[in-house]
């Protein structure tokens, strides 16, 4: 599934210049990496993924066209999913990109890293059973 490239390049626009930003193609769309930890993504099911603050997650979902992150059936409780009506302008984009980078920056690399690392373990024990 293609992500939309048109909102790719406003994302490049806003994060042009900062350090430690990288693009990845994951989960169907194009993700914007902060130092490793994925900060927000343009979605191939459409809008935008956001990281998100455990302790504002709540109150985000809160604002118009945020909706709670599912993807294929498993609701990701670290991120938000935010409609094109949501991000319209430069400004709007930027707001849910700070957020993002934020919350990049508020997890540990470290526990990003384990995560991941302890989440394959756990698939790979959960296919041999």
């Amino acid at each position: 599934m293609a992500y939309d490239e048109e909102t790719a390049e406003r994302v490049r626009r806003i994060l042009r210049g900062r350090r430690g930003i990288t693009e990845k193609k994951l989960m169907g769309g194009l993700s914007f990496m902060a130092d490793d930890v994925m900060c927000c993504a343009v979605s191939g099911r459409g809008g935008l993924l956001v990281r998100v603050i455990p302790d504002k997650r709540d109150q985000w979902l809160g604002e118009a066209h945020a909706e709670p992150a599912d993807i294929s059936g498993r609701r990701m409780t670290g991120f938000i999913r935010v409609q094109l009506q949501g991000f319209r302008t430069d400004a709007s984009l930027k707001k849910w990109i700070e957020r993002g980078l934020a919350a990049a920056a508020d997890r540990p690399k470290q526990d990003a890293k384990a995560a991941t690392k302890k989440s394959r373990s756990a698939a790979s024990k959960q296919k041999r059973a």
